[in-house]
Order: C-alpha cells, then structure tokens, then sequence
C-alpha cells in the first residue's frame, strides 16, 4: 500500500510540474518573438514527454497488478522462498537459485502468462529490473492475446 501511495504522490507532483512547466512554455510563446517562440515550444516539448511516460508506466503498472490479481485469484503467486540477511535484504545465492527454476519454467511453457509473470517476479528480486520489465511486458502481451 505504501508503494501505490508515494506512486499517486509521486504522480500527482509530476502533473503539478508539468502544468507549471507548460505553462511557461505558453508564456514564451505569447511573447511573440522568434527567439522566446523557439524556446516556448522547446519547453512544451519536456511535459509532453513526461506525461507520455507517466501514462505508459501507470498503463504498465495497473495491467501488472491485474495479472498479479488474476494470479492470487488462482493460486499461483509466488511463494516467497528467499532467503535473507539479518537486515531483510535478499541474498544473491538464494536469488539466483529461484531464478533457475522460474526461467526453467517459463522454457518448458513459453506461451503462458503466468511462468513468465513469476520469471519477472525472480528477475526483480535477482535485482535485474530492466529483464524483469521485458517478461512482465511478455506476460501483459500473451495475456492480451488470450483474452
């Protein structure tokens, strides 16, 4: 819970610096001249990319956490079988021993979500996040393609 609340947070400061940003932009451009006209349209240009890229992670994150609803629903989340240091922090070893079977896995039953969904899961803790993106995104497509 914690994390969807700095994530609204986070979002919500976001839109408030791209209305403020935008709005300059607008402000330059009014001026009228060649010089502050170039410079409004380059400003607008940096809350269009920020309001793409928030959308795309929000996008991402709710079809997420509706596979890992779907999954609960199912039985099928992850157990939680790592092991950890005195401080909580996962250790390397007992990582990289989930990640074999998850990817062990998802090799023996390439086309469904769900072994790809649980390889994101060990990817992440493995602390690989760019892979653990590119088989949460597979598991979001092959989900799509089977509704």
């Amino acid at each position: 819970m914690r994390a969807k609340i700095t994530y609204l947070v986070t979002a919500a400061v976001l839109v408030v610096y791209f209305v403020l940003v935008g709005s300059r932009g607008l402000l330059l451009i009014r001026q009228g001249t060649w010089l502050t006209v170039t410079f409004g349209a380059a400003v607008l240009i940096l809350p269009a990319i920020g309001i793409w890229f928030l959308w795309m992670n929000t996008r991402f994150v709710t079809r997420a956490n509706q596979l890992a609803s779907e999954l609960e629903a199912e039985g099928g989340l992850p157990v939680d079988e790592l092991e950890r240091d005195q401080y909580g922090r996962i250790l390397r070893d007992s990582a990289d021993e989930v990640f074999a079977r998850r990817k062990a896995e998802t090799e023996d039953a390439p086309g469904d979500w769900r072994t790809w969904f649980r390889l994101a899961v060990a990817y992440h803790d493995a602390r690989d996040t760019p892979r653990a993106r590119k088989a949460m995104q597979r598991a979001i497509a092959l989900h799509q393609a089977r509704a």
